[in-house]
C-alpha cells in the first residue's frame, strides 16, 4: 500500500464542506496550483477538484411511469409525440432510449437523413415542461382491460420519471477522419473525403474520467452533476474497459471506461439535456456530467492536475476500417492540445479538427459544481464500490 505525505477522508472534506471550509477547484484552475506548488502542496491546500463535459451520449434514456388509467390498461406499445417507447416493463412503465427515432421517419431512404426528432428530444421536451402526446395500446387482459389510452401530458403528469443512462462519460474517445473519396455521415459527425476534416468528442483536461484515471474515488453511489441536477454513478457503464494503453500519467490512449448514471428527471434542465440531430446518421442526447473529485492525497492532486497536451487519443478511419468492424487500426496518436488548436499533422496532412462536444458548456457545469459545494449544497458521495480497474 503507497504511503502519502497527505492523507484525507471523505468524512474530513465533507465536514469542511459542511462549514464553508473546503477549498475547491475547478480542473483548469488546478493545473496552475500544481504547477505553482507541486502536487504535495495543492493536495494540501486544495480538497475537491471539479470536472465538467457536455456531449452526445447516445447509451441514455429514461424510465417513465405514466400511472394508471381509468380503465387500466396494460401498455405494450407506446408512443410519446409518435417516439415508440419500449414498454415491455409493467402495465404503464416504460423506457424511451435517446436514439429513437419518430415513427414514420424517412430514416435514410433520403439521404442523407435530417433525423428531426427522437427519444432525444422527448427528453428535452420533457424536461423543459412541454405537452407530450402520449398514445398507449394493450392486448387486454381480466385485470387491465383497456386496449387503447391517448392523452397530453407534462412531466408532472408523470408518477415517475429517471433518467437512467447505461453508457456515459466516455474516459476517452477516438478521432475520426474519412480517407475514402465520398462524404460520410457518422456518429462522430459529418466527415469529409481525402481526410479534410477530423472529429472528436471531450472536455480534454476538464473530462472527469481524465482527472481520475483509475477510478480511485468513482464507483456506484458518487454523487455527480447530472443533467443540471445532482444524480448518481450506479454502476460501470457497458463497454467499460479499463485495460488499455495507458501513458506515464496513467491515462488510456484510447476508449476506456465508462459510467452507467441515475437521476431524477423532474429535476434536470433542458439546458443541460438538448436532442440531437444528426445528419445521416440519427438522433442522440447531448448529456451535461460533472464529477467532484476529492483531493484525498498527492497521488489524486497529480491526476486532476492533468493536461490537454498529456492526453492522447488515437485516429481511426471511419469510411472502411470502423465500418467493417474486427481491430482498429490506428492512422496515428494526437494529443487534445494539438485537437483543440484547430489543425493536426497527420502522415503529412494538414487536418482541420472540430469538437463534437461543447468546452464552453464543459467548464461551466465545473464552475456550477464548484459553487454548489463551496455553499454546502452538494456533498461528496463515498463510493461503496469502485469501477472495476487494473492493477497499477
Amino acid at each position: 500500500m503507497k504511503k502519502f505525505k497527505v492523507n484525507k477522508s471523505y468524512k474530513e472534506i465533507n465536514e469542511k464542506i459542511k462549514q464553508g471550509k473546503a477549498v475547491v477547484v475547478t480542473a483548469e484552475e488546478m493545473i496552475h496550483i500544481a504547477e505553482k506548488h507541486g502536487h504535495v502542496e495543492a493536495a494540501r491546500k486544495i480538497d475537491v477538484v471539479t470536472t465538467g463535459t457536455f456531449a452526445p451520449m447516445c447509451s441514455s434514456g429514461a424510465f417513465l411511469n405514466f400511472g394508471h388509467t381509468s380503465p387500466k390498461i396494460k401498455a405494450s406499445k407506446i408512443w410519446l409525440n409518435d417516439v415508440p417507447a419500449y414498454g415491455g416493463i409493467a402495465a404503464v412503465d416504460c423506457y424511451i432510449g435517446a436514439t429513437e427515432v419518430v415513427e414514420g421517419d424517412p430514416l435514410n431512404s433520403v439521404y442523407p437523413g435530417e433525423f428531426n426528432y427522437g427519444g432525444g428530444h422527448v427528453i428535452e421536451d420533457l424536461v423543459a415542461g412541454n405537452v407530450i402526446r402520449l398514445r398507449a395500446e394493450g392486448y387486454g387482459t381480466d385485470c387491465y382491460p383497456a386496449r387503447k389510452y391517448e392523452k397530453n401530458i407534462t412531466i408532472n403528469d408523470l408518477r415517475d420519471a429517471i433518467l437512467f443512462n447505461p453508457r456515459n462519460a466516455y474516459q476517452n474517445y477516438s478521432c475520426a477522419v474519412n480517407m475514402s473519396d465520398k462524404t460520410i455521415y457518422t456518429y462522430m459527425g459529418v466527415l469529409r473525403p481525402r481526410m479534410a476534416n477530423a472529429n472528436f468528442s471531450t472536455s480534454g483536461q476538464l473530462s472527469p474520467l481524465f482527472n481520475d484515471p483509475y477510478y480511485l474515488t468513482i464507483g456506484i453511489g458518487t454523487r455527480i452533476f447530472l443533467g443540471g441536477a445532482h444524480g448518481y454513478v450506479a454502476w460501470q457503464g457497458t463497454q467499460h474497459n479499463p485495460n488499455v494503453a495507458r501513458g506515464k500519467n496513467d491515462v488510456p490512449k484510447e476508449g476506456a471506461g465508462t459510467i452507467a448514471t441515475i437521476g431524477n428527471l423532474k429535476e434536470m434542465s433542458p439546458t443541460w439535456l438538448v436532442g440531437a440531430s444528426m445528419l445521416g446518421y440519427g438522433v442522440s442526447l447531448y448529456v451535461g456530467i460533472g464529477i467532484p473529485i476529492p483531493v484525498l492525497n498527492e497521488e489524486m492532486a497529480r491526476y486532476t492536475s492533468v493536461k490537454d497536451e498529456d492526453i492522447y487519443t488515437q485516429v481511426y478511419d471511419y469510411s472502411m476500417n470502423y465500418p467493417k468492424g474486427g481491430a482498429l487500426k490506428s492512422l496515428g496518436e494526437v494529443s487534445y492540445k494539438e485537437l483543440f488548436s484547430g489543425e493536426i499533422t497527420l502522415n503529412g496532412h494538414q487536418i482541420t479538427t472540430a469538437p463534437l462536444s461543447s468546452y464552453y458548456k464543459a467548464r461551466e457545469i465545473a464552475q456550477i459544481l464548484k459553487d454548489w459545494i463551496e455553499r454546502g449544497d452538494f456533498l461528496l458521495g463515498e463510493p461503496q464500490q469502485h469501477l472495476p480497474s487494473v492493477a497499477k
